[in-house]
């Protein structure tokens, strides 16, 4: 069964255009630090689920795209990497805190920002748009990803 899933990335880390710009048109998603989210990819999601590729900490946040993630986990090497923002002195190559997934590009698609999101009523109870939800992934209904799969982005 698919799962769906909104996955939020900062454009000047990894826009939808860089992706679908990279071989495959297929990113690994690294730097996911917040244990909740890594446990969605780590228990939850699977290859061929849907992913709402969403611009975050920019000046219009929103959807962007339509992607699917394209693999099963593994170790997130930045988190080994002391140059990286996201490195982690007490995760080690033996027992890994932190763990990505690829995640393929599908499609770019008109910016779908945040208030026109808060003004749809389909949409109200939507995790993204619950006050203090800050995740950097959080799962998306089947009726949400079919409205604004169909609906508000045409097909």
């Amino acid at each position: 069964m698919t799962a769906y899933w909104l996955m939020k990335s900062e454009p000047d880390e990894c826009s939808i255009d860089d992706a679908l710009a990279a071989p495959q048109a297929t990113v690994p998603w690294t730097g996911v630090r917040n244990y909740q989210a890594r446990n969605f990819m780590r228990d939850a999601m699977q290859p061929g689920d849907g992913v709402l590729f969403y611009h975050s900490s920019c000046p219009q946040p929103g959807i962007a795209g339509l992607a699917r993630v394209a693999s099963g986990t593994r170790p997130d090497p930045t988190q080994f990497d002391p140059a990286s923002p996201y490195f982690d002195p007490k995760s080690t190559p033996d027992a890994p805190r932190w763990l990505l997934r690829d995640v393929q590009a599908l499609k770019k698609t008109r910016l779908l920002g945040l208030p026109e999101l808060r003004a749809t009523p389909e949409l109200a109870d939507m995790v993204l748009l619950r006050r203090g939800s800050r995740l950097s992934i959080t799962p998306v209904s089947e009726a949400h990803w079919r409205f604004i799969t169909q609906q508000l982005l045409g097909g």
